[in-house]
Order: C-alpha cells, then structure tokens, then sequence
C-alpha cells in the first residue's frame, strides 16, 4: 500500500509525482476534551461547528496549513451533490461537497469523521480533486458528478485518473437500516458485494465498495483503498457514529504540486 505516516500524524496517498495529498490523523494539535486524542488532549481537531474552542480550532487549521502550498479551502459540508472549484472558495460560507482544482498549488480540502474521503487526481498533475462521500451524498452521485467535473474542466485533454478512498465508517461498522440501503439501490442497483443483511431488519453497507463502483462507472480504475475504520480505531481516528456530536473532524487534503523554479 502506497502511504506514508509523518511526524504529524498522517496519511499521505501516492497519487502522482505531479500531486501532494494527506489526511490528518486524530493527535498532532490543541484540542481538548472530547476533541482531543484518546486521551483528551493534543487533539487536531479541524471542524468548525462541532463545539470544539474556536481558537484551537484555528490553531489545528494552521498546523495543517504548515504542511500544504497554501491555504486549505476550507468550505461547510451539507450531504449534497454540489462540485465547486477550489480557486473560488473563499470561506465556509460557501456550501458544498467536492472541490476540483487545476490550478497549482490551490489545496482542495474536506473534511470527515465517518464520511468517506475520497480524492481523485490526474496522475500528470493536471487537475484534483477532494470528495465528501457520506452515505447520502454517494448514493445521490458525488463521485461521478465530480468526475465529469473534472473532465469538462480538462476537456480536450486525455487525463489518467487515479482516487484513493480514505478512512471512514468500515463496512462491519455502517449497521444502518433499508432506506439507506434503497437509496443505493436506487442508484446503482443491486449491489450485493456491498450490503450484508445484520439483525432486527438492518444492514451493513460498504462506502467505499459503492465509491468504487461509481468509480468505475466514470472510467477510473486505478483505485487505492486505505481499508480503514474510523468507528474501530479511536486511537488514531474521531468518529460521530462511535462518539456522538461531541467530536471532531479529519481534513483531506489535495493539490497539484507548484512547479519548481
């Protein structure tokens, strides 16, 4: 597997010589409390609008900050299908759930805490992108949708995609119930490799094994999964399933490396 641990606490996917890319782990910043590590402190808690102190909020942002060409485009999340260009995210005031960018060194940025990230790149460097794939967001398109986005952007261009699924809600750990899994249905049609009957009328549902699919359907084959939890590392990972509203969030971050002088 294609990934690297820093000193911070990250995972940094390999996506192209041309692309620079990570996802922060749970420790490594401010935070405390719930926000925190397992142990409630040194927390690098990213989210804005989950309770946490808004000045170690920012502190965590600008340690992230330190690691990327320049400002993450920070944006608010809404389990949506809306893709928006990176170089015009201003704030969160701007609602949505995938950035693409074809600009250098503008860093697309999401963030999670079960939801799956999923970020794309054209391995020549020539557009990225970041996805927040939560199970609503998914089913209704937002990887396919980003896909096209990113080749109507490129357009004229042959571009060599690759994504890489991040840490989220592990299939053994989404128990949910059918209207979830009618949804995907809906969407993608049966899918037995990724739904798996549980108890009592539930259901466990594979994010990333419905991400790959939707993949594949827009012609993107080179596919890396990380194949990790959130809900069943507390150690490494926040997770709203396993702790409630009271946690934090994880950035996933990309960009197209500057070139060099």
């Amino acid at each position: 597997m294609s990934m690297v641990k820093s000193e911070l606490g990250c995972l940094a996917p390999d996506l192209g010589s041309r692309i620079g890319a990570f996802f922060t782990e749970r420790e490594g910043g401010v935070s405390s409390g719930p926000w925190g590590g397992v142990d409630g402190i040194m927390g690098l808690n990213v989210g804005s609008r989950v309770g946490d102190n808004a000045a170690c909020v920012r502190m965590n942002r600008s340690i992230v900050a330190q690691l990327t060409p320049s400002a993450p485009r920070w944006m608010t999340q809404v389990h949506g299908t809306r893709v928006v260009l990176a170089d015009e995210v201003a704030d969160e005031a701007l609602e949505a759930d995938a950035q693409i960018t074809t600009t250098p060194g503008v860093v697309c940025t999401v963030q999670v805490a079960d939801c799956l990230p999923v970020l794309i790149a054209d391995e020549r460097g020539r557009v990225a992108a970041a996805v927040h794939a939560g199970w609503r967001s998914l089913a209704a398109g937002i990887v396919e949708k980003t896909v096209e986005a990113m080749r109507q952007k490129c357009a004229g261009e042959e571009l060599t995609l690759a994504a890489w699924l991040g840490p989220r809600i592990g299939f053994d750990d989404f128990e949910t119930g059918s209207e979830v899994v009618e949804a995907f249905e809906a969407h993608f049609g049966k899918a037995p490799e990724c739904v798996r009957k549980g108890s009592d009328g539930k259901f466990f549902v594979d994010l990333a094994g419905f991400a790959k699919i939707a993949l594949e359907r827009t012609g993107v084959t080179k596919v890396k999964d990380c194949g990790l939890s959130t809900v069943s590392d507390a150690v490494r990972f926040y997770s709203y399933r396993r702790d409630g509203e009271h946690t934090g969030r994880h950035a996933a971050l990309i960009w197209i490396k500057p070139e060099e002088v």
